[in-house]
């Protein structure tokens, strides 16, 4: 069941994407579909493996069997330059141990927008694959890069990052496309603020100043663009103009290693769907 002009927008947030994951299992199961869907962040891969059809792909993604899971020890840290094992997560999962659904999501009537960070301009960019697999798990790794924690990804011969950077929560961008009923999955708790980080802004200045200086800007107004965003989602969800899905129970580190605060996390995502279903439903009718 889909309701017209509306959206779903998914937050990142690392390993708190495990939330999300069990939003959208709920919701898949339920037979839910959205004409729009956004994710940024580690909210591209909920966004993408909920167009595919495929209930529990990214919790078995997000909570791997292995202890280390898909972040890396110092060593490989050094090696890769990275802080999760994004080969891992972008080539050998969909292409052989989790297989990702290609042909579905292709086929897909939803639009999918995966927002990433231009490092040249500073600005947020919002795309789509329906046709080449490679390019589509490559617009999820540079949705899904952090600044620091991993390379830049280069598409088209243009640098990209983190869509966080730039737009954490792309409500304005549904709007603006003419979404009226967005659904927005958060993982972080109600009231978050997020703050600057001086030691990681001035590590930002060092690692890409010289080169991508709008990039830096864009950073280091970052957690002041996303608190004015939360104002706004708070303004209009109390107005009832959004409906908005958070988690309920302090949110885990991005970085979370342990399986069984990660399953919780999940499970707790999955309970706060199906105890909102009729609420949601009620909301898409208006």
């Amino acid at each position: 069941m889909e309701r017209k002009n509306s959206a779903l927008i998914l937050e990142g947030g690392g390993n708190r994407g495990v939330f999300t994951a069990g939003v959208l299992d709920r919701l898949m199961e339920a037979g839910r579909t959205f004409p729009y869907v956004t994710g940024v962040s580690a909210g591209s891969c909920n966004a993408v493996d909920y167009l595919s059809r495929q209930p529990l792909r990214t919790k078995n993604c997000m909570i791997p069997e292995d202890e280390n899971g898909n972040l890396l020890g110092v060593r490989e840290i050094i090696r890769q330059k990275a802080l999760f094992d994004m080969d891992r997560l972008f080539v050998e999962y969909p292409y052989h141990q989790y297989p990702f659904d290609f042909e579905t999501y292709f086929a897909s009537p939803s639009r999918c927008e995966i927002v990433m960070t231009n490092c040249l301009t500073g600005k947020a960019e919002y795309k789509d694959e329906r046709q080449d697999e490679e390019r589509l798990m490559n617009l999820c790794r540079a949705s899904c890069s952090l600044p620091m924690f991993a390379p830049v990804v280069t598409l088209d011969g243009v640098p990209y990052l983190d869509g966080g950077i730039s737009d954490s929560i792309p409500l304005r961008r549904a709007l603006a496309l003419g979404y009226k009923r967005c659904v927005l999955v958060l993982t972080r708790n109600a009231g978050y603020r997020k703050r600057t980080s001086k030691t990681m802004l001035r590590l930002c200045r060092v690692r890409y100043g010289k080169k991508y200086p709008a990039f830096v800007e864009t950073f280091k107004n970052r957690a002041k663009n996303y608190n004015r965003v939360m104002r706004m989602i708070e303004d209009l969800e109390a107005r009832g103009h959004i409906f908005v899905i958070r988690p309920e129970v302090p949110a885990i580190s991005k970085t979370e290693r342990d399986k069984e605060k990660l399953l919780a996390f999940y499970d707790h995502g999955y309970e706060v769907m199906s105890r909102r279903m009729e609420e949601l439903d009620a909301f898409l009718a208006k």
